[in-house]
């Protein structure tokens, strides 16, 4: 059976990691050590202070984010 490919905020994970040379897991503490902040305030701080772009800075912050609950 093949495996459903992976979508949403997640499909970026491997260029992130591979772009920015740390693991999700890292990432996510990142925003984690922030809480409670708005989303975009979150998505502003890994472009500002870790050059990430939008679209993978957005999509580690909304996977956070949904994890958390």
């Amino acid at each position: 059976m093949a495996s459903e490919p992976v979508k949403g905020p997640a499909s970026y994970f491997p260029s992130i990691e591979k772009k920015y040379g740390k693991p999700i897991a890292e990432w996510q503490q990142i925003v984690r050590v922030r809480l409670p902040a708005k989303h975009m305030e979150l998505v502003a701080m890994l472009k500002d202070e870790h050059g990430m772009g939008h679209g993978h800075a957005n999509a580690v912050v909304a996977h956070t984010l949904t994890e958390k609950g």
